[in-house]
């Protein structure tokens, strides 16, 4: 009961995570309008594709790390397929983490760093939409719990089928 108690306590005492945005900018926009430049007009109902990528890395100051959230939107012309637009923006963010265990570090900063960041992120695609000649572009909320987990699926598959490979070889 007494050694229940103790590791009771050490878990307890464990210290809260710590999370504070110390900053948030716009590390790359580019906004093509293919549209407008090829002098088309009329109607055209867009089908829109978008793309999430995430990139994380240690800053040199301690506890802080850089989160870089990539969103590519294509907008084409249903039935035609023409190119409607193009917005490719790299939306970073710094946070200062304390307490997060390494093992659980990266998944954290793929998740939940992302996950403040977002709404901010999504306003500029919606203005940068609008601004460029277009209905403005409200982006869905993105489970990045999924995303996540995906991508360490996709990773585990790679390594499996180049492990496969090696083994024919």
């Amino acid at each position: 009961m007494a050694e229940e108690a103790t590791q009771n306590g050490e878990a307890g005492a464990q210290a809260p995570v710590k999370m504070n945005v110390l900053a948030q900018f716009v590390r790359d926009l580019s906004f093509e309008n293919i549209l407008a430049q090829k002098g088309s007009g009329g109607e055209v109902q867009p089908d829109v594709q978008v793309q999430v990528n995430l990139d994380a890395k240690k800053r040199s100051a301690e506890n802080q790390y850089e989160v870089v959230l990539k969103l590519k939107v294509e907008s084409k012309s249903k039935g035609t397929d023409a190119m409607l637009f193009i917005l490719e923006m790299d939306y970073a963010g710094v946070f200062h983490i304390e307490n997060v265990p390494e093992e659980q570090l990266h998944p954290f900063l793929l998740i939940e760093c992302p996950r403040m960041i977002f709404p901010f992120a999504r306003r500029i695609v919606s203005d940068v939409t609008r601004d460029g000649g277009f209905p403005p572009l409200n982006l869905e909320m993105i489970d990045f719990v999924a995303l996540y987990r995906n991508e360490i699926m996709r990773r585990q598959q790679q390594a499996a089928a180049s492990g496969e490979q090696k083994l024919d070889a």
